[in-house]
């Protein structure tokens, strides 16, 4: 992205990490890893990527945009 010391290369992966822990990982346990694994997959690919309002999209889930989009 750009040279070394720019503050806002993680700037979208930090939001994200701090989406997935909001939303997902304070608010359960998991027995063990592979079911924690497995939540997370799910939210990634169940919720956040298709179904979650982003608002580079103007609050609305990515679904939405691309069906208003065609």
């Amino acid at each position: 992205m750009s040279g070394r010391g720019n503050c806002f290369d993680n700037a979208a992966v930090e939001t994200f990490f701090k989406s997935l822990k909001a939303e997902l990982l304070w608010r359960q346990t998991w027995p063990t890893r592979r079911q924690a694994a497995a939540a997370i997959f799910q939210y990634v690919n169940g919720f956040y990527n298709p179904r979650r309002r982003h608002s580079y999209l103007g609050n609305i889930s990515p679904l939405a945009f691309e069906a208003k989009a065609a």
